[in-house]
């Protein structure tokens, strides 16, 4: 889904007020006035709020598709192209984690109806891109053949997850303080972890 440079920017500040505020401590027109536009412009844009974080989620998660289709198409080893989608699955999640949250919380309650036919479509997708990967590695006998790749997302953004529900453990097992300390740990040490438990499924034992 393409989105102008116009809506880019609505949902840029709604993702900054969602973030700061939550979906229900944010208001169309607290939206419209950081954004700098009319209350009207966000209905002409999305119908509504509800529609706006739809939008919203499917624009960080489509960034991720248009990664994951590039890579399938380079010409690099099928186990470099699993390190790097773990490397892109682990940045898109831990740098846009407070638009996950808030939509996860959204799909668990019933205070109103979040359309994820949209969202479940493009993560399909995802899977499908992972997939060709996955299949590449089988057919040069490089992964094996029992693969449940629909699965493999749930270990690399669960072990990312685990990680930022418990900061104060691991803050004070590995030393971290800032939250750039925590960001580069995660960025070095836990991809790292996930990769090597990735490609221990994936890969036949020598």
């Amino acid at each position: 889904m393409g989105f102008s440079e116009k809506q880019i920017e609505i949902l840029n500040v709604a993702e900054q007020l969602f973030a700061e505020e939550g979906y229900d401590g944010t208001s169309v027109r607290d939206i419209s006035k950081i954004a700098h536009i009319n209350v009207a412009m966000i209905s002409y844009y999305f119908g509504s709020k509800a529609k706006l974080l739809e939008a919203l989620v499917i624009h960080r998660i489509g960034s991720l598709g248009l990664k994951l289709e590039n890579l399938v198409q380079e010409k690099i080893s099928p186990v470099t192209k699993i390190e790097r989608i773990i490397e892109y699955y682990i940045h898109q999640v831990n740098a846009n984690r407070h638009i996950h949250q808030i939509l996860h919380q959204e799909a668990s309650n019933n205070k109103r109806e979040i359309n994820l036919d949209a969202f479940i479509e493009v993560k399909k997708n995802n899977i499908s891109l992972v997939q060709s990967v996955i299949s590449e590695g089988q057919e040069m006998g490089v992964f094996q053949r029992n693969i449940n790749v629909p699965l493999l997302a749930p270990i690399i953004i669960g072990s990312l997850v685990y990680f930022n529900m418990n900061k104060a453990l691991y803050g004070a097992i590995f030393s971290l303080k800032t939250e750039d300390d925590f960001n580069n740990y995660i960025s070095t040490e836990l991809t790292q972890h996930i990769q090597q438990t990735i490609k221990a499924l994936l890969v036949y034992e020598n």
